[in-house]
């Protein structure tokens, strides 16, 4: 079984053609050959219009999406979340990786366009830069109550159960290490 985001791509490419019944040439030309270009669109319209399941509609997605942007790399894409104002938050956004990585070396960190994915076996945790003062910490947290700091994080992505905002190296305390672990456990 496919235990990073890498392993899964393969495996997803290797069963594409078993399992939509097309190679990705296809795919791709079909979504370009469409008006879609959005991300969340492009899913839409291969589940919708093609009958695809997500996982495949969303792997397909971010295959068009690499075809026609530049490759980035992880610190490319870090450096770009953290430039500008929100440099300022970078030493949280370390600081919360080296956390992460202490909780064994299945830990995965993917940055994205908008923010950082944090994965075990599957995600359990995004960060995100949201302002030039505040760090969103997501969390998979099922079963778990809200709290005044712990908040419910459906409003900040649809993975995510909660979420916590990170403003200085003081809230990088017990709390959030002991959150960050229990969504990693479960992961």
């Amino acid at each position: 079984m496919p235990t990073s985001p890498k392993d899964m791509m393969k495996v997803m490419m290797n069963n594409l053609v078993d399992k939509t019944g097309h190679d990705l040439g296809y795919w791709i030309k079909t979504v370009k050959s469409s008006d879609v270009e959005k991300h969340m669109a492009i899913i839409k319209f291969l589940k919708s219009e093609h009958g695809l399941t997500h996982g495949y509609a969303n792997f397909i997605a971010f295959k068009v999406r690499e075809e026609n942007e530049p490759s980035k790399s992880d610190t490319d894409l870090v450096n770009e979340l953290f430039k500008g104002p929100k440099k300022a938050i970078k030493p949280l956004y370390d600081e919360l990786v080296n956390i992460v990585l202490t909780f064994g070396d299945d830990v995965d960190i993917s940055p994205r366009k908008t923010y950082v994915t944090i994965r075990r076996t599957k995600q359990f945790a995004i960060f995100k830069p949201s302002t030039k003062d505040r760090l969103d910490v997501g969390l998979i947290l099922k079963g778990i109550d809200e709290t005044p700091r712990l908040q419910i994080g459906k409003q900040f992505s649809g993975m995510m159960t909660h979420c916590v905002a990170i403003y200085s190296k003081k809230d990088l305390n017990s709390e959030i290490k002991s959150w960050l672990k229990d969504a990693y456990k479960k992961a």
